[in-house]
């Protein structure tokens, strides 16, 4: 079992979150994983017993891999009828007291899509793993893609914030799992761990750490679950059974949960406070690795398993002594918005490898005033280094 052996953190009666080093409930060293398997085991590790899941590829082996595991740590497994049961169900669990996941891919996601906005409104924290696959509809259901970068910002109706990270190896697959469920609890909002089919179904080494750092969600009894005088705006989170009355609601309600649908002061304050409680902490939550752009005229921006070629390609220009550097999305929403402009604004020229037609290019453009070349791939299959380096050759 996960067991937290120091606290970094503020206490519960503080209304924050608090964060504990924990040991890794997989042995630590070196293991041979597929990615939907190292999703899996950074969701215990990340202290997560329930998962609702409905089997779709190419996410079903995450929840084949937990439902073994799940017998060694005692978590709770339930198929559900389908994946807008498996949402609702990990929303209750939350409210329970658990930390929650699903598993699922593009078809799934779309019917999880009305639940997500309940469960930013209701700030619930819970983790979705979008194993992204060829769309639309059902498309190619066992092939890669990169197409829901655009719906899991914006595939519920409304204002609201939620977390997404795109790994781009197994080892990834295992870190940025945990990294999801404590930004989640963090910030009482939902989180995505938005890989891609080539991510999900490669197999790597992982190594296990001795210690991780673990986030839980604030904790207090007697205070407005969804008010804001809390610190950070993350008011603290009781749950049933603790005899606080809660009401939990998706209509516009005030910091006790009561319902004030008629009343437009509160859902100002509401609506504004729920994006604020993320975008205010943008820049600690957003991440990206940049390589060789300290004198860059050229740049490429890839994420996920895309910057694996990316990398491969800029790495042979450097070779030959061309100015040209990589910028990797580790989080994709928020996205680093400040790093962006600071690291390429002084570039002649970007390349935006995807596999889509463009999503993440169009956040780009609005951010930089540069030259942007798209290489946008739809046919199902991973993007090579070939499409990259004929890109990068007619820049330089």
């Amino acid at each position: 079992m996960v067991q937290g052996v120091l606290t970094l953190h503020k206490a519960f009666d503080t209304m924050e979150a608090v964060s504990k080093i924990c040991k890794p409930v997989l042995a630590p060293g070196a293991h041979f994983l597929m990615g939907d398997e190292a999703a899996a085991e950074g969701a215990i590790a990340a202290g997560c017993r329930f998962f609702a899941g409905y089997p779709i590829t190419p996410a079903s082996e995450t929840m084949q891999h937990i439902v073994n595991r799940f017998r060694d740590v005692g978590g709770v497994f339930v198929q559900m009828e389908d994946e807008i049961g498996s949402i609702s169900a990990m929303v209750g669990a939350a409210w329970a007291g658990a930390k929650s996941m699903t598993a699922t891919s593009g078809p799934g996601l779309s019917l999880m899509m009305e639940c997500v906005g309940y469960a930013a409104f209701t700030e619930t924290p819970i983790v979705i793993v979008d194993i992204q696959r060829a769309g639309p509809a059902t498309g190619q259901a066992t092939r890669p893609g990169s197409g829901d970068i655009q719906q899991v910002k914006w595939g519920s109706h409304g204002d609201y914030q939620i977390i997404a990270l795109s790994p781009w190896s197994i080892q990834e697959m295992y870190e940025l799992t945990i990294e999801a469920f404590n930004l989640s609890e963090r910030y009482r909002t939902p989180a995505f761990l938005l890989a891609d089919e080539g991510v999900g179904h490669l197999r790597e080494q992982v190594l296990i750490p001795e210690t991780h750092v673990i986030w839980d969600r604030p904790y207090a009894l007697g205070k407005p679950p969804f008010g804001e005088d809390a610190l950070d705006g993350v008011p603290p989170m009781p749950k049933f059974g603790d005899g606080e009355n809660l009401l939990v609601t998706g209509s516009t309600h005030d910091p006790w949960g009561y319902r004030k649908t008629q009343d437009s002061k509160v859902h100002h304050t509401l609506v504004h406070r729920l994006n604020r409680k993320v975008m205010d902490h943008a820049d600690e939550i957003a991440r990206v690795e940049s390589y060789w752009m300290d004198d860059a005229d050229i740049a490429v921006v890839a994420y996920g398993f895309t910057a694996r070629a990316a990398y491969y390609a800029v790495k042979s220009f450097r070779d030959r002594e061309r100015k040209v550097g990589l910028l990797r999305l580790i989080t994709i929403w928020p996205l680093a918005e400040r790093a962006v402009k600071e690291i390429l604004g002084n570039t002649k020229h970007i390349v935006i490898p995807e596999m889509n037609l463009g999503q993440m290019a169009r956040e780009i453009e609005r951010l930089v005033d540069v030259q942007i070349t798209r290489i946008a791939q739809v046919n199902g299959e991973v993007m090579t280094p070939t499409p990259i380096l004929e890109a990068l050759e007619t820049c330089t």
